[in-house]
């Protein structure tokens, strides 16, 4: 969605515009704390209300600013009146990092594999988020249980409807049908759930270890890539120290299991148990998901499996891991064959399109009534190996991701337990998460003041050269110069010393800001609307490329 030149350079020119006084107007970084209406899981407390419509419309200016511009709107060209606009919205709200998302608890299957974004797309992805108007950097996670969007936003109500008409076009998932779905998180909230993420508190199955893998894969995709900024890398690579630091420190992975390891539970629990030894069990893809089903099949004791597969290789590598576990291969043309042959079929592929439809399934032959005399389709893919009309078929009974719930239903009293010694971890990271991201305003004033006592002391040094003669020797300069800059240098140090803070400590970050605060005031460095002028700037380059 780009925006028009002219437009564009409207916004700049109203920034440009402002006054002084403008520029020390401050406000404390946006933050909601409304909860999840319906919340699929106790140990989320604050948890936004899911929207059902998308806002895109901002408070409107106070009642004394819509005064004046009534009164003198007969004189103002319709230029004048976007500046003014351009000038409300752009310093009225800070940037805030928001999260929409579509999970395994608020959205079913067959919506987000539509929305589903491979790892190799990520890059392009991020790069046409970031080229919407509102967004500054940009970040996807997606899985086979969410598909969750990570965004730094100029303006939340813009950015949220700039983004999800961008997961609409993408998806052909209307937005009204994405509305329905999704959650949004802002600043903390959005802070906290991504912790929980990583930490595998918001996971189907409590604790797995997957998910923080994903999280890191995010982290290893975005380097380099333009957009994905400093306050996204920095909100990820802290989602993963949460992440380890959890399982280091509280028993939640202790028994954990992984979405691989449920569906193997649940296929258990579909066939009867004295068929568990004999059952002919099928796995189709041996990436990281049926690698671990492989796996977890061979701990509940199966000894004997076929793997289909594009190439052998992987499958070559898995056998050899595994001593004294007969595992054949066979190539993706014998898929329907081996499916012929099978109890039990995994489906766990990169496929975008379904490897199975109702009419390879209704033509296969019965399996045997020891194995309770229906064919299981376990399908822990997204988007979706198995089409879902295969469910409609006399002898076969299928599963997606979505089933998996039923396995992981039990022990809920655990779960929650172990969750709560994990939250205390993730509300003292989120703290200084956010505090590390306070700490991060001072930047701007740092370099504001900086410039603003090298102007002085370059104009003062020409003064001062030009009193002395155009006679005076290089050494002579250069000594005049050495000392002016010494002076500038310690009179700055003080000032320099006190807006520098890491974030660890919320007394000192509180000083630090107020000093900011005081120094934009006194020397009217704007620092604030300079800012955003750099980023409407940007937003203007870009779209003129």
């Amino acid at each position: 969605m780009a925006v028009s030149t002219s437009f564009a350079g409207a916004k700049l020119e109203a920034l440009l515009s402002l006054s002084s006084s403008a520029a020390a107007t401050t406000s404390s970084r946006a933050s909601t704390g409304s909860s999840l209406v319906g919340s699929v899981r106790p140990i989320r407390t604050r948890r936004l209300q899911i929207q059902r419509g998308v806002r895109c419309e901002v408070a409107a200016s106070s009642d004394a600013s819509a005064a004046v511009v009534q009164s003198v709107a007969s004189n103002v060209s319709a230029l004048e009146q976007l500046k003014t606009s351009a000038s409300d919205r752009y310093t009225k709200e800070r940037s805030s990092i928001v999260v929409i998302g579509l999970s395994i608890h608020t959205t079913p299957v067959e919506v987000r594999e539509k929305l589903a974004i491979p790892e190799a797309e990520w890059p392009r992805a991020i790069g046409e988020l970031c080229g919407l108007n509102h967004i500054e950097e940009a970040a996807v996670l997606s899985t086979c249980n969410r598909m969750e969007i990570y965004v730094v936003a100029l303006s939340q109500h813009r950015g949220v409807k700039e983004v999800t008409e961008w997961m609409s076009k993408t998806s052909g998932v209307p937005v009204s049908e994405l509305c329905q779905h999704r959650f949004l998180l802002y600043n903390n909230d959005a802070t906290q759930h991504l912790f929980e993420v990583s930490a595998g508190l918001d996971s189907l199955v409590l604790g797995e270890g997957q998910i923080l893998a994903q999280v890191k894969q995010v982290v290893k995709v975005g380097q380099g890539v333009v957009g994905f900024g400093r306050n996204i890398s920095g909100l990820f690579k802290h989602a993963i120290t949460v992440g380890k630091r959890v399982r280091t420190e509280t028993n939640i992975a202790a028994g954990a299991v992984s979405v691989s390891s449920a569906a193997v539970e649940l296929a258990l629990m579909k066939l009867p148990a004295s068929s568990h030894a004999t059952a002919r069990m099928l796995v189709i893809g041996a990436g990281k998901m049926g690698k671990l089903v492989i796996k977890h099949l061979v701990a509940k004791g199966c000894t004997k499996m076929v793997v289909v597969n594009r190439t052998e290789e992987r499958v070559a590598s898995i056998r050899e891991e595994l001593h004294g576990i007969e595992i054949i291969y066979k190539p993706l043309t014998d898929m329907l064959t081996c499916a012929a042959e099978a109890d039990v079929v995994f489906t766990s592929t990169a496929s975008e399109t379904p490897l199975f439809f109702q009419d390879n399934v209704k033509d296969l032959p019965a399996v045997g009534l020891d194995t309770g005399g229906l064919r299981l389709f376990v399908d822990i893919s997204v988007p979706r190996n198995v089409s879902s009309c295969v469910a409609d078929v006399d002898g076969a009974r299928l599963y997606n991701v979505d089933d998996l719930k039923e396995v992981v239903a039990a022990n809920k009293e655990d779960r929650l337990r172990k969750a709560m010694e994990a939250q205390e971890i993730i509300t003292e990271e989120s703290k200084q998460f956010e505090a590390w991201r306070d700490s991060l305003e001072t930047v701007p004033t740092i370099k504001k003041l900086r410039a603003y006592a090298e102007r002085i002391r370059a104009a003062e040094l020409d003064k001062c050269l030009s009193k002395m003669g155009d006679d005076i020797s290089k050494k002579t300069r250069r000594a005049v110069d050495d000392l002016s800059r010494g002076i500038v240098n310690k009179l700055l140090h003080g000032p320099m010393q006190h807006l520098r803070c890491d974030g660890s400590d919320s007394r000192t970050l509180s000083e630090t800001l107020e000093n900011m605060h005081a120094l934009n005031r006194m020397f009217s460095l704007e620092t604030e609307i300079s800012v955003l002028e750099q980023k409407i700037r940007a937003k203007v380059e870009q779209t003129q490329k």
